[in-house]
């Protein structure tokens, strides 16, 4: 037995049904070995898009998904999707070819140090040196990935490594342990949110990745106090509970701010600090924090922990909650900050102007998709909105990368949930910025015939960055391109494309993409000009609810 079909045999030990890649020279016996397993390798157009699709896959899964590329520019490729997923805290192990052990101590062609490259943006990474210890390096970078906080591991496999002849079997998968907090953390922690009186609960991405929706909502409920989401933690509550705010995010401040500068405790649940920095919503550090999570808190001045409760989300929530005492009454602001959150949701519904304002296809798209469907946001201004007013249900039924926050992940990441969940519907809403950065997988997505709908907000230009140029220089700078014919390069690739030309036919083209028996592009023109109304809207809000 070859050391890399060693190594895909350890991959399979690990519950490893896809793996995602380009195939290369330095990765031959690896690709050679896939043949005669079980796991399913994905042929992408490109590493980046391999690596977001795995990360997306470790994010819905909990389990590493994989990654592969062969040496000096595969890898390179693949870095951008790998360091997206170690900041967005999604496990995934990225596997890359290298060229052989003995021409790596100089200069060669397509050689770089690739451990050098991956060490800053991954948990983990080891090049093998030796074919015995494939099942040691596997193992450890499998557990390492999904150990909260969960990210990116790499390994690099040197071709004469790879070809080599070995004796050895994969080392049994070990389950994740994770310890509850001590009684003495959990009675310091009630006594906080005691005494408090107007706590708030924050909830992040490691609610959702510890699947705590039950008891956070217990714990809200006993306290009848307000939650409010970041956009990696949406769906932790129902956006219909009378307890949810929807979810904060907007660095400029929103409605929900409203109630966090009210509150004189925030509750901070399963925060990841890249998601969406505390200068934000705490500037000046005056809010005390009580910091739930798998690990101990970042340090930051606009952080300020006073009780930490670390250790399993899920578990210390239960234990919270029986020793907290109950309340009878949220504070009288909460229902007015819902309202106003809801009300801003529904003025929308009705609105015909064309192009499409950003409200009207979020309002429309969410009255196509059921409680349990999934909406991948890529990155751009439709993220932001998506973020504001696409409200979730269910964890994980709205996803958006708000660490790295790459442009290009929302494509990729379709195909892979549509793999996790092939009975659901998907919808990956992407600007034509990112259409164009990792569009090329829709031939991906025909070809594995998988029905996605890519549903593109088309403004001819860098939307994001435009807006931002206008409130700080109240002027765009390069942000305008051209762009293709949507609908005639998504049936050059064999997809179905529909154009949408009037406002009042947007929910009923939405309805029929997601009938097609495969990939369908909706190629939709948006007014932008909502992004600075909205900014003008937020900066003259007054927290007088």
């Amino acid at each position: 037995m070859r050391s890399a079909e060693l190594l895909i045999k350890c991959l399979e030990n690990e519950g490893v049904k896809y793996m995602f890649g380009v195939p290369g020279e330095e990765n031959l016996d690896m690709m050679d070995a896939l043949l005669d397993s079980d796991i399913e390798f994905v042929t992408t157009r490109h590493e980046t898009g391999a690596a977001f699709m795995a990360g997306v896959m470790g994010r819905l899964t909990g389990k590493p998904g994989i990654c592969l590329a062969t040496l000096g520019p595969g890898a390179t490729n693949m870095l951008t999707g790998v360091a997206n997923s170690n900041m967005d805290c999604n496990p995934v192990v990225a596997i890359a070819g290298q060229g052989d052990l003995e021409r790596l101590h100089k200069e060669s062609h397509q050689a770089y140090d690739l451990g050098a490259m991956y060490r800053p943006v991954t948990k983990y990474t080891a090049r093998m040196t030796d074919k015995d210890i494939v099942p040691e390096v596997v193992r450890k970078a499998a557990k390492l990935a999904e150990t909260e906080k969960p990210g990116a591991t790499f390994i690099e496999l040197p071709e004469d490594i790879a070809g080599m002849e070995v004796e050895g079997e994969p080392l049994d998968y070990v389950e994740n342990e994770y310890p509850q907090a001590q009684v003495e953390s959990i009675d310091k922690a009630a006594d906080l949110i005691n005494k408090a009186e107007r706590p708030i609960l924050l909830v992040g991405n490691g609610a959702t990745r510890c699947h705590s929706t039950e008891p956070l909502v217990a714990l809200a409920e006993k306290l009848q106090a307000p939650v409010t989401e970041t956009f990696m933690g949406k769906g932790a509550i129902s956006w219909e509970h009378p307890l949810s705010l929807m979810t904060i995010g907007l660095s400029g401040g929103d409605y929900v701010s409203c109630a966090v500068e009210k509150s004189d405790l925030i509750v901070s649940i399963g925060f990841d600090m890249s998601e969406f920095p505390p200068s934000n919503w705490n500037p000046d550090g005056s809010i005390p924090v009580l910091h739930v999570d798998t690990q101990n808190a970042e340090v930051d001045s606009a952080y300020p922990v006073v009780a930490s409760v670390v250790g399993d989300i899920t578990k210390n929530l239960a234990q919270l909650t029986e020793a907290v005492k109950e309340r009878k009454e949220p504070a009288n602001y909460v229902q007015s900050i819902r309202d106003q959150i809801l009300n801003e949701y529904h003025q929308y519904e009705q609105d015909n102007a064309f192009p499409v304002k950003p409200q009207k296809m979020i309002h429309d798209l969410r009255d196509v998709m059921g409680e349990d469907d999934m909406v991948l946001s890529d990155v751009g201004a439709h993220k932001m909105w998506l973020a504001r007013m696409y409200h979730c249900y269910k964890p994980n039924t709205c996803l958006i990368s708000n660490g790295l926050a790459s442009m290009g992940i929302s494509v990729p990441g379709g195909i892979a949930s549509k793999l996790v969940y092939p009975d659901k519907k998907v919808v990956s809403v992407v600007g034509d910025g990112g259409m164009l950065m990792t569009g090329m997988e829709l031939e991906t997505a025909v070809r594995l015939q998988l029905p996605l709908v890519i549903f593109i907000w088309r403004d001819n230009g860098y939307g994001l960055i435009e807006w931002k140029q206008e409130n700080q220089f109240d002027r765009p700078s390069h942000i305008s391109f051209g762009n293709p014919d949507f609908v005639k390069m998504a049936e050059s690739f064999g997809a179905q494309g529909f154009r949408v030309e009037k406002a009042e036919d947007l929910k009923g083209t939405l309805e029929q993409a997601l009938k097609v028996d495969g990939p369908a592009v909706i190629d939709c023109p948006v007014d932008y000009g909502e992004n600075t109304k909205l900014t003008e809207r937020l900066n003259q809000l007054e927290c007088d609810f």
